[in-house]
């Protein structure tokens, strides 16, 4: 197990004093039950102490572990003392089948509680008109916020940023700033930095609280300010914005809009979110699966994958024409319909190796221009080291299995070409795509696929022809 589970593990119990997760990381099937039961008895008083210690992902958790009627009645009998940002932690499909059945009143209401980072991400899937209405029923500040950050593009820091943060100008003392704090009760619940504004409300610096707690009352805020040099404009990519802070090591950074005014903060729990929101992204986009989650139904899991599965058919179809180019030579040799499918076998695994560790360098951005080219000569340098390899593996397996030496040179003379060209597809393909501004994680594994089985079949089935019919 690993020490997140064991330190959740330790914090969290059922009503009975049970743990709330069992020694497998998952929520222990009789606290499931117990739960079940009180929904199905509309208990409310039960499911109250059940959920009214959990934490926010924990409840989720337990959201996604009921089953679908069971989720929208928890969310009904528990009513005001539903924790929302519980449905910042759960699937698209699972929050919308909840929000969507919950009277717009009710939400609004709910999302005047969160931070606006969370009540973005629970409106931002629903219908602009559903949107529109619940804004209307939000007090006019906290709407002109939530409005803010959702005119912003999807994906962008501007959507995931916390439009809560503390402000003050620099020729404010210190001592007025720890009155500020102490007296203004419309401030972020946590906050680790200030930042410093000018009357236009453009960013000028940020003062650390360590720097405010060290100080005279007396000290002027610009005499201990430090200039933020990694603001984040709202219109970047999210992605972009999580590399900035794994790059300077930031736990929290401003945002600013088009003319560096001072728009919001991003805090390192929603980049953690974002790191882990895009690897998941380019996980699936490399399989073919688009946006898919575990919580989709039938019928939209199919439409998601039947359109790749459709291009890869017309892949196939390409490899198998290249094979009947060559149908008499096969006939002529039967030992050539064996062994060809080891050959672009072989190749396909070695260019997905390659585009793997490509796209993902692609995407945190540790491939540019001035490494390309000896990343380029390293593949190839690989691909040609395991294909002389493998060549002599299989040519020797070859010639013992058929007893035909030639095949057997003929099958490793193809390993070494398939190898070294399904390298160079693996590693270009993915910086051609990316110089295209097409996507490499979405596109690169039909393109890679379709080279290693032409080449294969082709190197194979084109030498045999040559040298043995």
């Amino acid at each position: 197990m690993s020490e997140t589970e064991n330190n959740r593990e330790s914090q969290t119990t059922s009503t009975d004093g049970a743990e709330f997760y069992g020694e497998d990381g998952v929520i222990r099937a009789d606290v499931i039950e117990q739960i079940s039961d009180a929904i199905e008895a509309s208990d409310v008083e039960q499911l109250n102490r059940t959920v009214e210690n959990l934490h926010e992902s924990e409840l989720g958790d337990l959201i996604e572990a009921l089953e679908p009627s069971e989720r929208q009645e928890l969310v009904a009998l528990l009513g005001d003392q539903f924790d929302f940002s519980a449905l910042t932690e759960v699937d698209e499909a699972i929050r919308m089948d909840i929000v969507t059945v919950l009277p717009n009143e009710q939400i609004a209401l709910a999302v005047q509680e969160l931070d606006t980072d969370d009540a973005v991400y629970i409106l931002e899937d629903m219908e602009e008109e559903d949107q529109a209405d619940i804004l209307a029923k939000i007090p006019f500040t906290e709407r002109i916020r939530l409005r803010r950050s959702l005119d912003y593009p999807e994906e962008s820091a501007g959507r995931r940023m916390q439009s809560e943060f503390v402000a003050v100008p620099p020729y404010w003392t210190v001592g007025q700033t720890i009155d500020y704090l102490r007296d203004t009760e419309d401030l972020p619940d946590s906050f680790s930095q200030l930042y410093v504004i000018d009357p236009t409300f453009r960013l000028v610096g940020a003062v650390d609280l360590d720097s405010i707690l060290r100080a005279g009352r007396d000290v002027r805020v610009e005499d201990i300010q430090r200039e933020t040099r990694h603001a984040i404009p709202a219109e970047m990519d999210q992605e972009e914005a999580a590399q900035i802070f794994e790059q300077y090591d930031l736990l929290s950074a401003a945002v600013v809009d088009e003319n560096d005014r001072l728009v919001g903060v991003l805090t390192i729990d929603d980049v953690v979110d974002v790191i882990q929101q895009e690897a998941e992204e380019d996980f699936k986009r490399l399989a073919g699966i688009g946006d898919e989650e575990l919580s989709d139904n039938v019928i939209s899991t199919t439409r998601s994958r039947f359109v790749w599965l459709l291009v890869n058919l017309a892949t196939a179809i390409i490899a198998s024409y290249i094979i009947g180019i060559f149908d008499a030579t096969i006939e002529q040799m039967v030992a050539l319909a064996v062994l060809m499918p080891i050959v672009a076998s072989m190749g396909g695994n070695a260019g997905t190796q390659t585009m793997t560790v490509a796209v993902r360098a692609l995407a945190t951005k540790d491939i540019d221009i001035y490494n390309s080219g000896r990343i380029i000569r390293r593949e190839l340098t690989v691909g040609f080291i395991n294909g002389m390899l493998f060549a002599m593996l299989i040519g020797l397996m070859a010639a013992a299995w058929f007893g035909s030496v030639p095949l057997g040179l003929v099958i490793a003379t193809a390993m070494i070409i398939n190898m070294v060209c399904a390298a160079l597809a693996g590693i270009l393909i993915p910086l051609m795509l990316d110089k295209l501004n097409i996507d490499p994680a979405s596109a690169s594994s039909v393109f890679v696929t379709t080279v290693t089985d032409v080449v294969g079949f082709f190197a194979f089935l084109g030498l045999a022809a040559l040298l043995l019919v």
